[in-house]
């Protein structure tokens, strides 16, 4: 008896033992262990059908990375056999995968192409964290004898970049839309418009560009007349968009184009004058922060503009979502202006709050009209999230398009709750815990590891409302790459592991053990990342 109890602790031991040496990140759903490897080598063949053929192309070019040698594919035979298994979406969802490796082959399936591809993902994460650059030319690398089953938490898993206050650029943005698909991120935000640059050409509009990616100078300090002392510009084609379009949809990300209104407006008002308000704007502006200007949207021509705009997104972009921002409109302005209030008074609106969610669902009705469905930050609900309108009236009458998915950024978390019992879908991005362009101080690494879109005390039967989480990396201060970098990374395994596991496999002690593997790969590939993890 005794012999039997100190057999099952050994076992139960050595199984533990086994699992501590097994870390991806995001953590699977189910994982486990046995003694042994299969041996791989430059000798290993791909096993996959036409249906996978894609996959199995990727899975090549992360073989040849570290061998030096590309591998055969084939339709027959042993090695890593790769396959679609449509039984999986029953328990495991459309990017559910499973892979399992044995001494004498690793199969990977997935319930989609996506579910396939995470799967590939997950067997990367488990070669050794220099296999690459050549490393294992002619040499044997053993893979660890594993059984994983695993799906998202959540549906959106989303990384945005804020191209509008600093340009970054096409290497840039295949850099980051890299690392987001081997951690299973899925959604790529991309602020491509603001006050600071109009970065997407729009052809019927060609000032826009023109005139609109360029700025003289550069705010250096917030709150600061200070200059950096040289001018900022730069846009992406419509052929530059679709080339990395294709590049994420290979990686199965989806791109959702940002294209700010009725506020954050200036790049635009700059190109044309008359798009504005206040009849000042004569240039990009230099400064950073809320700015008195914003579309007219009492003048139809403005809104025909924004529908044209917004018709050559939809023709450009695959995905059914365009997010307008909404955030952050300075009513002043609009209290001040006649137009504004002739505005309010025909269509018998109660505030400047209230003509903003006339105006919304405008633009949200035009985009059902044309199968589209919009997005944008929670402002968009007509709730007072901003001290400087604490004095104005924001009175609202207008319910906001049922349709709309809120972005939850700032406010009471009663506002989450506001919007999900209205009906609408959530996705949460609380600044204090998702913006990546808040130091370190106040956003740790653990602190982001911590952060739950599913807001505490939110009734189980909204769960659903909410679609997942998004973390943000604003640029104004953020001028270079590496700095982005730096800010960006490790806390972007965080966020992936908040969007992907579930809350009872979340365990920060394993995520930081598991980090160390990832980060001996970024330094190999040339990331800079903050390296402290407190």
């Amino acid at each position: 008896m005794k012999q039997l109890k100190f057999t099952v602790i050994l076992l139960i031991f050595f199984g533990f033992n086994l699992q501590s040496q097994i870390h991806i990140v995001p953590q699977p759903l189910e994982i486990s262990i046995e003694e042994g490897f299969f041996i791989l080598n430059d000798d290993v063949k791909i096993i996959s059908t036409k249906e996978t053929k894609e996959e199995a192309k990727i899975l090549c070019s992360i073989l040849k990375e570290g061998f030096d040698k590309k591998a055969k594919i084939s339709k027959k035979g042993s090695g890593i056999k790769l396959y679609i298994n449509q039984d999986l979406e029953k328990n495991l969802g459309k990017e559910g995968y499973k892979l399992s490796s044995k001494n004498n082959q690793i199969v990977i399936e997935g319930a989609s192409k996506a579910g396939l591809f995470y799967g590939i993902q997950s067997f990367k994460q488990l070669l050794p964290s220099d296999f690459g650059k050549k490393n294992y030319k002619n040499k044997n690398v053993d893979f660890p004898i594993v059984e994983i089953s695993d799906k998202p938490r959540f549906s959106w898993r989303s990384f945005m970049l804020d191209e509008s206050r600093h340009f970054k650029g096409m290497e840039a943005v295949k850099n980051l839309l890299d690392e987001m698909s081997v951690l299973k991120m899925n959604v790529f935000h991309w602020h491509l418009v603001d006050d600071q640059g109009w970065r997407i050409e729009i052809k019927k509009y060609p000032n826009l560009t023109k005139i609109g990616s360029y700025r003289k100078d550069t705010q250096a300090k917030r709150k600061s007349p200070e200059r950096v002392g040289f001018s900022h510009e730069g846009f992406y084609t419509q052929k530059q968009i679709k080339e990395i379009i294709k590049y994420a949809e290979e990686r199965h990300i989806k791109i959702i184009p940002e294209i700010e209104m009725p506020g954050h407006a200036t790049a635009a008002i700059a190109s044309y004058p008359w798009l504005g308000i206040l009849g000042t704007t004569s240039e990009v502006t230099q400064e950073f922060g809320k700015l008195p200007d914003s579309y007219n949207v009492s003048d139809p021509k403005v809104v025909q503009f924004l529908k044209d705009v917004l018709t050559e997104v939809f023709e450009l972009f695959p995905e059914n979502v365009v997010h307008i921002g909404g955030d952050e409109v300075n009513f002043k302005t609009w209290e001040n202006s006649k137009m504004i209030q002739d505005k309010i008074k025909k269509e018998g609106l109660s505030s400047p709050a209230d003509l903003q969610i006339y105006f919304t669902n405008e633009i949200s009705n035009f985009m059902e009209d044309n199968n589209h469905r919009m997005m944008g930050w929670n402002e968009i609900l007509g709730d007072n999230v901003h001290k400087e309108h604490e004095n104005s009236n924001m009175e609202v009458k207008q319910k906001l398009s049922d349709n709309a998915i809120i972005h939850f950024w700032k406010g009471s978390l009663d506002l989450v709750n506001k919007a999900v019992t209205s009906g609408h879908e959530v996705v949460n991005s609380l600044h204090s815990m998702t913006y990546l362009d808040y130091t370190y101080k106040s956003i740790p690494l653990s602190k982001a590891y911590s952060f739950d879109p599913i807001p505490e005390g939110l009734d189980e039967k909204y769960h659903d409302k909410i679609l997942g989480s998004g973390c943000q990396m604003w640029s104004e201060w953020i001028p270079t790459v590496e700095k982005m970098n730096n800010q960006v990374f490790p806390r972007l395994a965080a966020y992936a592991e908040v969007g992907w596991t579930s809350k009872e496999n979340k365990n920060y002690n394993n995520f930081v053990i598991g980090l160390k593997k990832m980060q001996n790969r970024w330094k190999m590939i040339g990331i800079n990342f903050h390296e402290s993890l407190e």
